[in-house]
């Protein structure tokens, strides 16, 4: 037998070993291999018990000699009660014993593992106990297939041994469990990956499910939900299996409605097994078997499904319902504690995703239903105008409907130019009624509208915190506008700086959010207008000359209403019927003459000035016929009363008047002149204001601060302003 120095030789190898080397089959072949030099036996094994000594699990088993070993069933490697099995006296007298199986057959003739060895040769069994401080950890087997023969000696040098193959057990163990731990952080990270990605209902828990499944395998996952509406019956929500039991086949979705027709069924099986899906639970091989004879629904899960293992875990309880995620296995020993520890850490993840997922839900049934609203709203607006919202059938109208027929169904940006108060807006709105982008938003900007240190935080959003006063992030325009239309009204008013970067998002179709780093994507299509002559502004240096050709890749030009005065009657009618009805006023008829007084008008305030003095005058009438007051008399622009408006050079008189003659013989005034002139005409009808509900800024329908920038501009002071 070995001498104390080959004894001493062998632990120190065995030490080295169990320091040096981290992988648990390598470690106890190597073991194993050290032992046989000393040892002479055909099988060595390793069992562990748990610390309260009340289950066992074989650790580790390597065959020499046998010829063609039994391979362990399935679930060898899991914990398994020690009552009822040979292990119970060895706990009863812990220290070495060398043991017959034929004797031990006799005892526990149902105890599978010794069969196995017993078909395999074996006869005799070394026990050597495990102990690590002073606690029972588990065996060290030795099998032989004749009666082995050890001295003192030998026993106290398997006492030894049995100490280092303890330490290097617990580390193995310990190993285990970290990797365990970090299996699962990884499989909470994952899962956490797909809840803030993915927001649609089977893609999310196709991905939460393939991910539990690297680390649990599998044949069904299900998570079902029952609505406190639903009175019992749990519906599928989520549910995969793997085709054929495949490992390596990706999981199928299964239908949710496969059970139609058999609601009733379905509800009286759930509730019998209500209990259960309250409580986690593992229920595998015999337990399974005893819950198939007793629930109807599980004998239903183990014949047609062929199901033999069932992990259930709850993910809520509530008044408002109940939620429980439901894995299944066709191995009797598919699951174990370990596997329910591991789903058990999902459930906060998993209720999360099912909360948010019953919240993007409710907000898609709102949507919808705000989108229906929306619909109707727009077709109720929709109801007193033509269906290209255009009225009239001039020929300089009819050649604004042939561009606006050209252009609508491509993506090219469209510049509308026109005095104002002509209806560019009203294009705009066709020419995106008529487009395919008619199913999303037209967005729509007065650049004029706004100070210049707003209009770039509008058109682009901003970040919280970009400014003083940017409490949280706010989407812009452009964002807004994404896959529809956005319309900038005025946009010759905007400033140099912003210039550029809105041909940036018209060549590359990207911007920044004000005070962002992110480059963001717009697929808005951009619709302009202006009252100005921007080549006029271009040469004056106001307005970049290559915005001005990224914009005017289409123009629409507008006559202003003196150029079409066939276009008057119509749109009178169709004012006096809107109007009344939102005055809630009688619906007057028109004198002739006096609707061919308004025909000979100049309107220089255009469409808007028509509207407004039609608003007026329904107003002021009591009779059958609407009356006009000194307007219609004059076949001219109502003569008013002189106001406090002087001009920083010759102006003219601020008294009526001079009556217009459509003499085409007579000059004719510049744009300036011309835009002087209606500014001041304006200013006399609200006696000199410039701002508030009566001023001129309304009746000219442009903001106060450009409005007096215009008359600054143009040499006009005012001296009256609304409080």
């Amino acid at each position: 037998m070995p001498a104390t120095n080959q004894d001493e030789t062998l632990l120190l190898h065995l030490n080295e070993a169990i320091t040096t080397i981290r992988e648990k089959d390598q470690l106890f072949q190597i073991i194993a291999r050290k032992l046989r030099l000393i040892f002479s036996f055909e099988m060595m094994g390793i069992n562990v018990f748990d610390k309260e000594l009340l289950h066992k699990r074989l650790f580790f088993k390597d065959y020499t000699t046998v010829p063609s070993p039994e391979p362990p069933p399935p679930g060898a490697d899991q914990f398994t009660p020690i009552a009822g099995s040979p292990v119970e006296q060895l706990l009863a007298d812990p220290r070495i014993q060398h043991i017959a199986l034929s004797e031990y057959v006799r005892h526990y003739a149902d105890f599978e593992p010794f069969q196995r060895l017993l078909r395999q040769g074996i006869q005799y069994m070394t026990m050597v106990p495990l102990w690590l401080n002073g606690r029972l950890t588990g065996y060290l087997i030795l099998a032989t297939t004749r009666l082995p023969s050890y001295t003192h000696d030998d026993e106290a040098l398997l006492e030894k041994i049995a100490s280092l193959v303890a330490v290097a057990v617990n580390n193995s163990l310990e190993f285990e469990e970290v990797a365990r731990r970090e299996q699962q952080r990884t499989l909470q990270l994952n899962v956490t990956n797909a809840l803030l990605s993915i927001k649609q209902r089977e893609p999310l828990f196709r991905a939460v499910a393939e991910e539990l499944r690297q680390v649990v395998a599998f044949d069904y996952f299900g998570i079902r939900v029952r609505r406190a509406e639903a009175r019992g019956t749990y519906e599928g929500f989520a549910e995969f299996a793997r085709p054929d039991h495949d490992p390596r086949a990706p999981l199928l979705a299964l239908d949710p409605n496969r059970f139609a027709g058999r609601e009733g069924e379905m509800a009286s099986y759930y509730n019998q097994v209500a209990d259960l899906l309250n409580h986690p639970g593992l229920y595998a091989g015999d337990d399974y078997r005893a819950l198939a004879v007793r629930y109807p629904a599980m004998r239903y899960a183990y014949d047609e499904h062929h199901v033999r293992a069932m992990l259930v875990v709850p993910i809520w309880q509530r008044a408002d319902g109940a939620a429980v995620l439901t894995l299944a296995s066709s191995q009797p020993t598919g699951f174990g504690p370990a596997d329910l520890a591991t789903v058990q850490a999902l459930v906060p993840q998993v209720a999360l995703a099912l909360e948010n997922l019953f919240a993007f839900e409710q907000i898609e049934e709102l949507k919808a239903q705000v989108e229906q609203e929306r619909t109707y709203l727009i077709d109720e607006i929709n109801t007193d105008r033509p269906t290209d919202g255009l009225i009239g059938s001039s020929p300089a109208l009819r050649q604004v409907r042939e561009r606006i027929g050209q252009v609508a169904d491509t993506d090219a940006t469209v510049l509308i130019t026109g005095e104002t108060g002509t209806g560019k807006e009203v294009v705009a709105r066709a020419v995106h009624q008529a487009s395919p982008r008619r199913g999303r938003a037209l967005v729509k900007l007065n650049c004029a509208a706004l100070p210049a240190q707003l209009i770039e935080s509008e058109l682009f959003g901003h970040e919280k915190g970009a400014f003083t006063g940017a409490v949280e992030r706010r989407i812009g325009k452009f964002e807004l506008a994404d896959g529809g239309t956005i319309f900038l009204d005025e946009v010759g008013e905007l400033p140099l700086d912003l210039q550029a970067k809105l041909l940036r998002v018209l060549q590359e179709k990207e911007f920044e959010r004000l005070g962002g780093n992110r480059v963001l994507k717009t697929d808005a299509r951009v619709l302009a207008a202006t009252n100005r002559v921007l080549e006029d502004e271009v040469r004056a240096g106001r307005f970049r000359a290559d915005l001005y050709y990224r914009l005017n890749v289409f123009p629409i030009v507008l006559a202003p209403l003196r150029e079409r005065t066939e276009d008057i009657a119509p749109l009178v009618q169709h004012y006096l019927g809107t109007l009344s009805k939102r005055l809630a006023r009688p619906v007057r008829a028109i004198r002739p003459a006096d609707l061919v007084r308004l025909q000979a008008y100049s309107w220089p305030g255009n469409i808007r000035e028509l509207e407004h003095v039609l608003e007026q005058a329904i107003i002021v009438s009591r009779g059958p016929w609407l009356e006009f007051g000194g307007f219609a008399a004059a076949a001219a622009p109502l003569a008013l009363p002189p106001a406090p408006v002087e001009a920083a050079g010759p102006a003219p008189a601020l008294g009526p008047a001079a009556p217009e003659t459509p003499d085409n013989a007579a000059p004719l005034k510049t744009l300036r002149e011309q835009e002087r002139d209606h500014i001041l005409l304006a200013l006399r009808r609200t006696g000199g204001r410039v701002s508030g509900a009566s001023g001129a800024a309304v009746l000219l329908d442009i903001n106060p601060k450009t409005l007096e920038a215009r008359m600054k501009k143009l040499g006009i002071r005012r001296t009256v302003v609304a409080d």
